[in-house]
């Protein structure tokens, strides 16, 4: 399963006609105070302390966008589907928050330099992974971070990204040892609304 996000190519749905029920799973919509507060818990911990520009991309209906403007960060949101960026724009109006119709591995924003990227369960989809990897970290500025949270789903063909791998992708493009840290989250049931027993994380990689 997918998280709010993990729609960019993936899995040959059509996340534009899946956008009126998106929200409905619970780590999509993030309507249960508990999961909606398990995801804001972690959010402060990955994100920066001060207010900040943050790239959300694979935004969906914007569900952790609004957690980050509700901790005071400026938010830039980028989606392939036109109905996901609708709801997005809809749940942050009067914020201060845009957002973008757009690919996530070459999202639509010039020159514009973000101290955050942040992206949940998109990557796994995208053709070159490392290539995509490397194009983010030019959207940062010096002393930006990537927040990744992906994971390995399925039992038969899995798909998704192990995070032994997304380390070694990013590994080349750090400066030490100390600037990446992963950290498990499937045994957070909170996070899911329910338990899981499958490969969830999240990596924060800083330049």
């Amino acid at each position: 399963m997918m998280s709010d996000g993990g729609h960019q190519q993936g899995a040959g749905v059509d996340w534009d006609a899946q956008s009126g029920t998106f929200d409905e799973e619970p780590d999509h919509g993030l309507r249960d105070p508990g999961v909606r507060g398990a995801w804001a818990a972690r959010l402060r911990d990955w994100l920066p302390g001060q207010p900040a520009d943050l790239l959300d991309v694979g935004c969906g209906t914007g569900s952790l966008s609004l957690v980050a403007s509700e901790q005071g960060h400026r938010v830039t949101g980028v989606d392939l589907a036109p109905g996901m960026i609708d709801r997005a724009r809809t749940k942050l109006a009067g914020r201060d928050a845009v957002f973008l119709v757009g690919d996530a591995a070459a999202p639509p924003v010039g020159e514009q330099r973000f101290d955050v990227l942040l992206t949940r369960h998109v990557l796994w989809t995208l053709p070159d992974p490392g290539r995509v990897l490397r194009h983010w970290r030019g959207l940062l500025r010096p002393g930006g971070r990537l927040v990744l949270v992906e994971g390995v789903w399925g039992t038969l063909s899995p798909v998704g990204i192990p995070a032994e791998r997304m380390a070694a992708l990013l590994r080349p493009l750090l400066s030490g040892p100390d600037d990446l840290r992963v950290e498990p989250l499937s045994d957070d049931p909170l996070l899911w609304g329910r338990e899981v027993d499958d490969e969830r994380y999240a990596v924060v990689a800083r330049f």
